[in-house]
């Protein structure tokens, strides 16, 4: 009785890997089927976006950062008087 459920769970365990396996491939094969040349390029293109996010959040926050420098340099003259 234990042994069987044992070889059950293991059965379960190996369709679930052969299942999440072919949802990969399929993701990876929709990807290089687009209509852009070459599987390479897809994936560039796609890095280059996420790249391109972080980069424009990294400099939103930098210019957050100089404005409150800035406001902090503006605000010690003035608690000086």
């Amino acid at each position: 009785m234990e042994s069987s459920k044992a070889v059950i769970g293991a059965i379960l365990f190996i369709i679930l890997i052969i299942g999440a396996n072919f949802v990969m491939y399929a993701i990876a094969r929709g990807a290089a089927k687009s209509n852009q040349k070459s599987f390479l390029e897809t994936l560039s293109k796609s890095l280059n976006t996420s790249t391109q996010k972080k980069d424009d959040s990294m400099d939103e926050l930098r210019q957050k950062m100089e404005e409150l420098k800035k406001n902090k340099e503006d605000d010690i003259p003035r608690r000086a008087k």
